[in-house]
């Protein structure tokens, strides 16, 4: 075979996930104008099955680890399980959309596609290699969610959240393209593993890194903090959560956020490892602020989607306390714990989508008053991802944070444990709203004039895959922990 034909049908492989995202994406778009109203529903299973068959080649990209098109992309264990945890997200996602745009009278196959297209954008961020292919990344999964959250065109809240969503994260990109710049003027080249290697020769030759690298630093943080939800970037998270499809909201609150994870690890463990002893700094007050932000504000929440938005933040906090570790264990405790978080999130969001009714209009917690005594399983389950969140035993939620301290203490730094104490007074802030939902389901009287409606099979589907990763993770597979090593030691041997 031609070496050149060769070589390109290896990088189709490598890239097997995207490839197939696209191409149901674009059959989906195909498709739509020639599918009559009544049976728009087909294509949200047509996109379901390319999500499927995504994560099935994540198997055929496995085969093939190494550099792909130019080195711009890697794959190895560590963007391979990035790829699954998103993908994952993105399939339970499109499950809990499927009867919520019936209900709520927007079936459209755009929705599917564009789920497919930020799906693939994602997979591109867990697996660049280089920053300008990183922002490629970036853009199509943030240009495809900003469509995405004002999708309920006729609702002031959507649209709303829609602009705001778009203009801050206009700003947040500028940050990031800047600091491309910064660290391209600083080594001559946007190559990740190659800055690394610039930047070390630099050490060795000036005895100090360059302040247009320290710069650019700070600046990638700022792009990057944004799409994670980390403070102080994040102001507009509660809006756009609030003001999206629930089940968007769903998708924004996971994949993106373990895309971006998996970008900032390589970024700042690989690239600046030389600066690790200033990220580190970093990263420690911004986990403090997270976690603070996060839980205060939302004690005081009576929305529920806006409560899980502050969660949401809150747990970005936790993943940094595991990330300013510093180690390779660090790095396998981000992974671990942010696929039990996809698994809790997604399930939790699912429930208030099943729970919301036309235009969403029961979204208050007491909304909730008795409906362990109209719906038990569903309480249960809400009560399994909120008891997930909260951190208790049995839960993958629990384990998450148990090795998110661990790593942080196993360093024995005092700092890092000073970190741990202020993460684990936080989790103890999170009990009030956490337990206060499950008291509500549990010991409120139910209310006469809301009946919810009968669980539709896709959403119980999705909440029955939620639910059992939820106690798998929590029941210590080995095999995982296993995985989330292997995927970070192949980061580091680099």
């Amino acid at each position: 075979m031609n070496p050149f034909v060769g070589g390109q049908l290896a990088n189709l492989h490598r890239l097997a996930p995207e490839v197939a995202l696209s191409v149901f994406g674009i059959i989906v778009m195909i498709a739509d104008p020639f599918v009559g109203t009544a049976r728009k529903r087909v294509l949200g299973w047509v996109a379901f099955a390319g999500a499927v068959l995504a994560l099935a080649s994540v198997h055929i990209a496995n085969y093939f680890p190494g550099p792909a098109y130019s080195d711009l992309i890697r794959v190895d264990s560590f963007s391979m399980f990035a790829h699954v945890i998103i993908l994952v997200a993105v399939a339970l996602a499109i499950l809990g959309s499927l009867d919520y745009l019936d209900q709520q009278h927007i079936q459209r196959g755009e929705y599917y596609a564009l789920v497919l297209f930020a799906a693939a954008g994602m997979g591109i961020l867990a697996g660049a290699n280089e920053l300008v292919t990183a922002f490629v990344g970036l853009e199509m999964s943030s240009i495809a969610s900003y469509v995405l959250v004002g999708f309920r065109r006729r609702s002031p809240a959507s649209n709303e959240a829609s602009l705001k969503y778009f203009l801050l994260g206009s700003f947040a990109t500028a940050f990031f393209l800047y600091g491309v710049a910064m660290i391209y003027g600083a080594t001559g080249t946007t190559r990740i593993d190659a800055v690394q290697a610039a930047l070390e020769k630099l050490f060795i030759a000036d005895g100090h890194v360059p302040a247009l690298a320290v710069l650019s630093l700070a600046l990638l943080f700022v792009g990057l903090g944004f799409k994670v939800v980390v403070a102080p970037f994040q102001v507009y998270a509660p809006d756009v959560y609030e003001g999206a499809p629930t089940p968007v909201t769903a998708l924004l609150a996971s994949a993106p956020k373990a895309a971006t994870f998996a970008l900032m690890v390589r970024i700042f463990y690989v690239a600046f490892s030389q600066l690790a002893g200033l990220w580190f700094w970093m990263i420690c007050v911004v986990a403090v602020l997270t976690m603070l932000v996060g839980n205060l504000a939302a004690l005081v929440q009576t929305n529920v989607k806006r409560m899980l938005a502050y969660s949401s933040i809150a747990h970005a906090g936790y993943i940094l306390v595991a990330f300013a570790a510093s180690t390779s264990l660090g790095v396998a405790v981000v992974l671990f714990y942010l696929a039990a978080y996809i698994f809790m999130k997604v399930g939790a969001f699912l429930i208030v989508t099943h729970l919301g009714q036309q235009d969403e209009k029961r979204v208050s917690i007491q909304d909730y008053s008795g409906l362990a005594s109209k719906q038990p399983v569903v309480a249960a389950c809400f009560s399994l991802f909120l008891l997930s969140l909260l951190g208790l035993p049995a839960t993958g939620g629990f384990l998450g944070k148990f090795f998110a301290f661990q790593s942080a203490l196993i360093v024995q730094r005092r700092s890092l444990t000073l970190l741990v104490v202020i993460a684990a007074i936080n989790s103890v802030i999170g009990a009030y709203y956490y337990l206060r939902v499950i008291i509500t389901m549990y010991f409120q009287a139910p209310s006469k004039d809301y009946t919810p409606s009968r669980v539709a099979p896709a959403v119980g589907i999705a909440l029955a895959i939620a639910a059992a990763g939820t106690l798998y993770l929590g029941i210590l597979p080995p095999r995982v922990p296993d995985l989330t090593q292997a995927a970070a030691d192949s980061l580091f041997s680099q």
